[in-house]
């Protein structure tokens, strides 16, 4: 008999689960860092005096990432 606050055993549905949570991380990482990038690219490329592409193009992307997340868990739990 096991008690209620044990962890489940190891099993295909947790490596799932992890599998699921690290490709999320990595594509939360990609999105940021290539809008990152793609800001410090414009800002090279029109000389402008303060990084403002690359402001507002990293914002732009934790956006898009944290709704790339929330879309990805509510999928899931339906």
């Amino acid at each position: 008999m096991s008690s209620p606050s044990s962890p489940p055993p190891p099993g295909p549905n947790r490596l799932q689960a992890v599998a699921k949570y690290s490709g999320l991380a990595f594509q939360m990482l990609a999105i940021i860092g290539g809008a990152t990038w793609v800001g410090t690219w414009l800002d090279g490329h029109f000389h402008t005096q303060n990084p403002w592409f690359t402001i507002g193009l990293a914002l732009l992307g934790v956006f898009v990432a944290m709704f790339q997340v929330i879309r990805s868990l509510t999928k899931g739990a339906e």
